[in-house]
C-alpha cells in the first residue's frame, strides 16, 4: 500500500513538473542562411503571407493574420487603440493589410472584367459587370489607402527616412507604395474604361491629379497606353538596366505618327522633296518614353492629413533629366527604368523580322530609310548614330544600346539615335539616303544647341562601310563610267541626281566614327557558291528603279535602264560587298576626312596573330583595317562582334574618351 501511494506521488510529481515547465522550454537548431534572409525580407510581394514585421505586430491585436487581411479596416482601428505600437508599426502594417486585400481582390474572378462572356443574357451580362465594377471599386479603395499610410511611414515618422537607411523595413514599404501606384492606374483604367492617359483619378472621396511639372513635353500629348514596366518580362535583353530609388516605374506609349506621304513612294531626291508634313516623316520622334510616377499630398502637414485628405498629385518626372525628386523637403533618388521602353519598341515594332523581308523585296513599306530616336530629344546631350549591317535590323545594336542606358555618364552625355535601311539596296544608294536622312535630323536641332555638334557615328559590317562614306569627301563621277564602259550611261554623267550619289561631302555633325567587322576592301565571302545563289535571289526594290526611270522619263526606259546599269554600277547590296564588285574598286580606297578621328573594331576567329590570316570568317582583317585609326582593336570573335561583352567594353571606352576631350567627363582614377 505504502508503496503504491509513493509511486503515484512520484508520477504526479513529474507530471505537475512537467506541466510548470513546458511552456518554458525553448529548443535550438540551425537554420539555413537563405531562411533567415527570407524571414526577415519576404512580404505579401513575395509570398502568399504577410511580412514578419506585420505580423509581430498583428499578434498584440490577438487576431488571425487572415482575418486582418480580410477586414484591413477592422485591424487597423484596433491597432490604434494599442499605445504600445509606435507610430512606425502601425502605419507600415496598415500599408501591408490594405495593399494584402487589394491584391487578394485581384486575384479573384470577382475584379476581372475578362470574366464576361458573349453568350450571357444581357441581363445576367449587366448584373455580372456591375458586381464586376463593385468589387474594382473596393480595390481601388485599398490600394489609395496603402499609398497614404506608406507614404505616411516614409516621410511623417519620428524618424526620419535617412534615419533608417538600413531598415529592410523602409524597403519593404517603398516597394508597396511603388507597386500600389502602379496597380492604382491600371485598375482605374480598366475599371472606368479610361484611356490610360487619364488626367484625374476618383477613387471614392480621394481625387488624384496628374502633375506634368516634371515632364513638361508630353503634358499635351495624348497617351496610347500607360503601362507599369513591373510585369514586363524581356527576352532577348540580357539585362535590364534600372535605377533604384522613389517612385513607380512606367512606360508612356505615344500615338504613332500619322503620315500622309505613303511610306511606299520612294523618294529619289528626298532633300530637296516637298513633304506633305513639312519635314520627313520617316524621322521617328521617341514614342516610347520612360516615366516615374510618384503620389504625393497636395497640401499635408500631418499624418492624419495624408491619410484623410482628399488631395493627391499623381507626379510624372522625366527620369532622364531628373534623377532625384524632391519630397517632403528632401530629396531622394528617382527610380527609373532605362530598358523598359527600348525593349518594348523592339517588340512592337519586330524590325528583326521587317529586315529579312525587306531584303527579299517583300516589304515594301520600309523601302526608304527610317531614323529613331529612341529618347526625347534632348539640346543638352551629344548624338551617336548607329547604322546595321546587311540583313539585320537596329536589334543589331541591342547590347551596346542597353550598356548606354546602363552607363551613368553616357546616359547622361548621349542620346541613340537608330537608323533602319532596306540592305539590298545599292550600297551608294543606302549612302545617299541615309546621308540625306541624318542631315535632316540634325537640321532640326538647334544651331547653338550641344546636340548639333561632336556627334558619334557608329557602323557594323555593311553600315560600317556606309559610315565611312558619311564622313569622307570624294567624287567618284569619273571613275565611275570609266569603269561602266558604255556610252549610253555616260549621257547621265551630268545628271544631278546621278552625280549626288557619286559626289561625296562629310556631315559636319560628326567628328568621331567607329568602324566594327567592316568589310572597307570587300569580301571574298560574297564570292562563294552559296551566297552568289542567295545573291540571285535578293533583289533590287523596284519601287527604286521605277522611281528613277520615271525620274529620267524620255532619256531611258526602266528595262533599257535596268539592262544598262543592272549588271554594272547599280546591283544589290549584298553583290556590292564582293572584293571584286565595281562598288569596292571605286570605294575601297576612300579615307574618312581629317577632322574625322575614327577606330576600327576587328573579329577574329583564327588563332594566329598573322594579320594576312586573321578573319571574323566573313570578313579578313585586311580588309576591316584603315590605316590612320585612332584605335584598332582585335577581339576574339565572329562577324557579329558588335554583341560580344568585349567590343561592348571598348565601344564605352571609345565613348567615355570622345567625352574626355570634349572637357564634358573626367575619369576617375581607378583603386588598386
Amino acid at each position: 500500500m505504502h508503496y503504491k501511494m509513493n509511486k503515484a506521488f512520484v508520477l504526479c510529481s513529474l507530471l505537475f513538473t512537467t506541466v510548470l515547465t513546458g511552456c518554458q522550454v525553448v529548443s535550438v537548431k540551425e537554420q539555413a542562411f537563405n531562411v533567415t534572409i527570407s524571414n526577415e525580407r519576404d512580404s505579401i510581394l513575395t509570398r502568399d503571407k504577410l511580412s514578419e514585421a506585420s505580423l509581430n505586430v498583428l499578434s498584440m491585436t490577438g487576431r488571425e493574420a487572415r482575418i486582418c487581411t480580410e477586414l484591413p479596416q477592422e485591424c487597423v482601428e484596433a491597432l490604434k487603440e494599442i499605445p504600445q505600437i509606435l507610430d512606425e508599426q502601425l502605419l507600415s502594417t496598415a500599408s501591408e493589410l490594405y495593399l494584402a486585400k487589394s491584391l487578394q481582390l485581384g486575384k479573384g474572378s470577382e475584379c476581372k472584367s475578362s470574366v464576361l462572356t458573349k453568350t450571357q443574357s444581357e441581363e445576367k451580362k449587366q448584373l455580372q459587370k456591375q458586381n464586376i465594377q463593385k468589387c474594382q471599386d473596393q480595390q481601388l479603395a485599398m490600394l489609395d489607402q496603402s499609398i497614404r499610410y506608406s507614404y505616411a511611414y516614409l516621410f511623417k515618422t519620428q524618424r526620419a527616412p535617412q534615419d533608417r537607411i538600413f531598415d529592410n523595413r523602409q524597403v519593404q514599404i517603398r516597394d508597396f507604395y511603388n507597386l500600389a501606384i502602379s496597380h492604382l492606374i491600371h485598375v482605374y483604367s480598366e475599371r472606368h474604361q479610361a484611356k490610360e492617359g487619364s488626367r484625374k483619378i476618383q477613387v471614392g472621396n480621394s481625387i488624384y491629379t496628374v502633375d506634368f511639372e516634371n515632364y513638361p513635353e508630353i503634358k499635351d500629348q495624348p497617351f496610347e497606353k500607360l503601362m507599369s514596366t513591373y510585369n514586363m518580362n524581356f527576352s532577348g535583353l540580357s539585362s535590364i538596366t534600372r535605377r533604384d530609388g522613389f517612385g513607380s516605374e512606367f512606360v508612356v506609349v505615344l500615338p504613332e505618327e500619322k503620315r500622309i506621304t505613303p511610306n511606299k513612294k520612294y523618294i529619289v531626291d528626298p532633300l530637296n522633296f516637298k513633304y506633305a508634313e513639312g519635314s520627313n516623316p520617316n524621322i521617328h520622334s521617341a514614342r516610347y518614353l520612360a516615366t516615374t510616377i510618384t503620389a504625393v499630398p497636395k497640401s499635408a502637414t500631418s499624418i492624419d492629413q495624408i491619410i484623410n485628405g482628399p488631395e493627391f498629385q499623381l507626379k510624372l518626372h522625366d527620369p532622364y533629366k531628373h534623377e532625384k525628386v524632391t519630397v517632403a523637403g528632401k530629396q531622394y533618388a528617382l527610380a527609373a527604368n532605362f530598358s523598359a521602353p527600348y525593349g518594348l519598341w523592339l517588340a512592337e515594332n519586330n524590325l528583326g523580322r521587317a529586315a529579312y523581308l525587306v531584303l527579299i523585296d517583300r516589304d515594301d513599306n520600309l523601302i526608304m530609310p527610317h531614323l529613331y530616336m529612341l529618347e526625347p530629344y534632348n539640346p543638352k546631350k551629344k548624338v551617336i548614330v548607329l547604322i546595321h549591317g546587311l540583313a539585320s535590323s537596329p536589334e543589331a545594336w541591342i547590347r551596346l544600346t542597353n550598356d548606354i542606358m546602363g552607363d551613368p555618364v553616357l546616359r547622361e552625355n548621349f542620346q541613340v539615335w537608330q537608323v533602319f535601311y532596306s540592305t539590298n539596296m545599292p550600297i551608294l544608294e543606302s549612302r545617299f539616303q541615309i546621308n540625306a536622312l541624318v542631315q535632316q535630323g540634325f537640321a532640326r536641332v538647334a544651331n547653338n544647341a550641344p546636340a548639333k555638334k561632336d556627334a558619334v557615328l557608329v557602323g557594323h559590317s555593311m553600315g560600317g562601310v556606309i559610315a565611312r562614306l558619311m564622313v569622307s569627301q570624294a567624287d567618284i563621277t569619273q571613275d565611275a563610267f570609266k569603269l561602266v564602259q558604255n556610252t549610253r550611261i555616260a549621257q547621265f554623267k551630268d545628271n544631278p541626281l546621278f552625280k549626288a550619289r557619286l559626289q561625296m561631302q562629310p556631315i559636319p555633325n560628326f567628328t568621331r566614327a567607329i568602324f566594327l567587322a567592316t568589310p572597307h576592301r570587300g569580301t571574298e565571302y560574297a564570292d562563294r557558291w552559296h551566297t552568289k545563289l542567295a545573291r540571285k535571289i535578293i533583289r533590287i526594290p523596284g519601287a527604286f528603279l521605277g522611281a528613277f526611270a520615271d525620274t529620267l522619263q524620255g532619256e531611258i526606259g526602266l528595262k533599257d535602264f535596268v539592262k544598262e546599269l543592272g549588271h554594272d554600277l547599280i546591283q544589290n547590296g549584298p553583290s556590292d560587298l564582293s572584293e571584286n564588285s565595281k562598288f569596292t574598286a571605286l570605294t575601297k580606297d576612300i579615307q574618312p576626312s581629317k577632322n574625322i578621328k575614327f577606330h576600327s573594331i576587328i573579329g577574329n576567329t583564327v588563332d594566329t596573330q598573322d594579320t594576312k590570316l586573321m578573319s571574323d570568317d566573313i570578313v579578313s582583317y585586311e580588309s576591316a583595317y584603315l590605316e590612320g585609326a585612332v584605335s584598332s582593336k582585335v577581339i576574339k570573335g565572329g562577324h557579329s562582334i558588335q554583341e560580344t561583352p568585349e567590343a561592348v567594353l571598348e565601344l564605352r571606352r571609345i565613348l567615355r574618351l570622345h567625352l574626355t576631350e570634349l572637357g564634358l567627363y573626367q575619369p576617375q582614377k581607378v583603386l588598386k
